[in-house]
């Protein structure tokens, strides 16, 4: 057990000489003069801002304390210091120096921390063994060699990433299969599917992964055309970006897997938009008269099919009945030609051959006098008189 002359022993490698100011002087007792005495005058140490007397100035080429501090230190403190053996280091009892301990609590703290890896549940290491693949690590606390021998890189297999082409407000133009312009901003999602090949065979994995993607998509666009882009084709375009990002990076063994690729916009770019707002209306335009046109023809189709089931009826009928028939589609035209008429001819004996049917009405109608009833008025004032 260190006790405490031993602890004063240990300290006293400072102080196995008189003390003696950094300046050349000595502070002991009795070591106070009339120019650097204090105010006292118990021996304290001299004004070490004060010149010293004439007697007591250091000698030209004559050591001070810090170069007898120094030079103790260069030798190894001197021979039976009261620090140990030599008056160096200070020891503990069983003979061990201090420095065995703080360096093996050095080496304890590396070997802590380089030796025992946390994996997340969401997460795997891949380990290596002096720069070789040494396997892969699930979740949990793992030990293993510490470093540099054995090294653990922990990546993230269920974060999803996202690629947003392009950066900022910047434009994405793309030329189309019918040699149209398109400005095209989409999105890019992508996980990491194989710890082992997203570690050592990519070198920077996100830039791959935009270099893909975009190659990817220009190559579809330019086999797709601008209503495709523009319209119900995006779907198309979509998984096939997503399909042929995926052969790329398997021939790659690059170790992502794309989770999707979604078209956030597409549009004409800001120079032409005008003009192509006024082919798009004249597009819509067109289609709106070839619907009316459609329609219109689909109507009269109908009328026409129904005309000729009418026909066939009657050609039905009139096999069967030749006379009646003719008679009675005699009879209906002829309603339907005089429904409008104000002339009614009646041909048969002992009748006038033109009787203003409709006349009649019109005057009843009104409330005048027909003919008729004005001659039997003109009777009546005749016998009168």
């Amino acid at each position: 057990m260190v006790t405490a002359s031993r602890l004063r022993k240990w300290a006293g490698i400072l102080n196995s000489e008189g003390p003696k100011s950094p300046w050349g002087g000595g502070g002991g007792k009795g070591g106070s003069d009339d120019s650097g005495s204090n105010d006292s005058g118990n021996g304290g140490p001299r004004n070490p801002w004060a010149f010293p007397p004439e007697g007591k100035r250091p000698r030209p080429g004559g050591s001070t304390t810090l170069d007898e501090l120094l030079k103790r230190a260069r030798r190894g403190g001197g021979s039976g210091g009261p620090g140990g053996p030599s008056g160096g280091m200070p020891t503990l009892p069983g003979g061990k120096g201090i420095w065995a301990l703080i360096i093996g609590g050095l080496l304890l703290a590396w070997v802590a921390l380089t030796s025992f890896h946390t994996i997340g549940p969401e997460q795997r290491g891949v380990i290596t063994y002096l720069g070789r693949f040494g396997g892969v690590l699930g979740p949990g606390i793992y030990p293993t060699w510490p470093a540099p021998f054995a090294s653990v890189a922990i990546v993230n297999v269920d974060e999803i990433q996202v690629e947003n082409f392009p950066k900022g407000e910047e434009t994405n133009l793309m030329i189309t299969g019918d040699q149209n312009i398109v400005d095209l901003t989409y999105q890019v999602s992508w996980n990491i599917a194989n710890p082992e090949a997203y570690i050592f065979q990519i070198e920077d994995p996100e830039d791959t992964v935009r270099s893909v993607a975009e190659s990817a998509m220009r190559a579809v666009v330019a086999t797709s055309t601008l209503d495709e882009t523009l319209g119900a084709g995006r779907d198309v375009i979509e998984v096939r970006v997503q399909q042929m990002m995926q052969d790329i990076l398997d021939e790659y063994n690059s170790g992502v897997q794309v989770r999707g690729v979604a078209i956030k916009n597409a549009a004409p770019p800001s120079e032409v938009e005008d003009a192509f707002k006024a082919v798009t209306a004249a597009q819509q335009q067109v289609q709106t008269d070839l619907d009316n046109a459609r329609a219109y023809a689909g109507q009269i189709v109908a009328q026409a099919q129904g005309n000729a089931a009418e026909f066939d009826k009657l050609y039905e009928q009139y096999r069967l009945a030749p006379e009646v028939t003719r008679r009675r589609m005699y009879y209906e035209t002829m309603e339907r030609v005089l429904e409008h008429a104000d002339t009614t001819v009646v041909e048969a004996p002992g009748v006038t051959p033109y009787l203003p049917l409709p006349e009649l009405r019109r005057r009843a109608a009104a409330g005048e006098q027909t003919p008729a009833q004005a001659q039997p008025q003109a009777g009546q004032q005749g016998g009168g008189k």
